[in-house]
């Protein structure tokens, strides 16, 4: 049985704390968890790229949907023609339908997604609106303004 320790990717990654969290919880591994394989990358201060390898799926077959704060990518092959004259002997390259989800921080926006060599990529940044910015208040200095007042 594998088991990953995730405490450094705490220190060094922006926006993905609550996935981090997710997966620290996970007990075991599965098998039906682990495939398709992906990475996540940090790829500037706040952008990220997760890559997942979906080697023999076409475009058509990929499907990509945000909803939720939850990043669902599926996978589905088309059915093949069985009027082919040959006869697979051994089948190492899985060709089976999959539904791989990833719990997104907030303000996690997917930017684009691109497929290359076998590999999906999904471009992600994270962008704080204004209102929520930290901002620095100055201070006014000298003496405070007395408003006078006439007694009743």
């Amino acid at each position: 049985m594998r088991s990953f320790d995730l405490s450094p990717l705490y220190r060094s990654t922006v926006g993905f704390d609550r996935l981090f969290s997710l997966l620290d919880q996970v007990g075991g591994v599965d098998v039906a968890n682990t495939y398709p394989p992906y990475n996540i990358e940090r790829t500037g201060e706040n952008a990220y790229r997760i890559t997942v390898a979906v080697a023999g799926f076409t475009e058509p077959e990929l499907g990509i949907e945000v909803k939720e704060n939850t990043l669902s990518i599926r996978g589905e092959k088309q059915a093949q023609d069985s009027a082919k004259s040959s006869d697979v002997l051994y089948q190492g390259i899985a060709a089976r339908a999959f539904e791989r989800r990833f719990q997104l921080a907030d303000h996690v926006e997917v930017r684009g997604a691109s497929l290359e060599n076998g590999l999906l990529h999904v471009d992600l940044v994270r962008e704080i609106p204004e209102t929520l910015k930290p901002r620095t208040i100055p201070i006014n200095g000298g003496t405070a303004k007395v408003i006078e007042a006439k007694a009743a």
